[in-house]
């Protein structure tokens, strides 16, 4: 008997390399798989269709969205450790 694979849901993160304010923008884009420059100009056109109310709603969403966790830090390596020095391999 096999067992079922079970696949991960998608996670609402504001992610640490595309940003250009908090990654707000950038974080729906991605769950939504659409490119965040499109969330963003979205974003403007609705803030000044409301009169900038949408703005209020910016840092809102940035409060409640959490960050992605940062990468493990790459192992320190000793100098006597035949690798040292080397770039790394991917």
């Amino acid at each position: 008997m096999t067992t079922p694979t079970v696949t991960p849901y998608k996670q609402l993160r504001r992610p640490l390399d595309d940003r250009i304010v908090a990654g707000v923008c950038s974080g729906i884009g991605r769950y939504l798989g659409v490119d965040p420059v499109l969330i963003r100009v979205g974003f403007a056109i609705l803030a000044v269709l409301t009169w900038g109310v949408a703005l209020i709603a910016y840092p809102l969403i940035w409060f409640l969205i959490p960050e992605e966790t940062p990468p493990p830090p790459a192992p320190l390596l000793s100098p006597d450790d035949p690798s040292w020095g080397l770039p790394p391999t991917l």
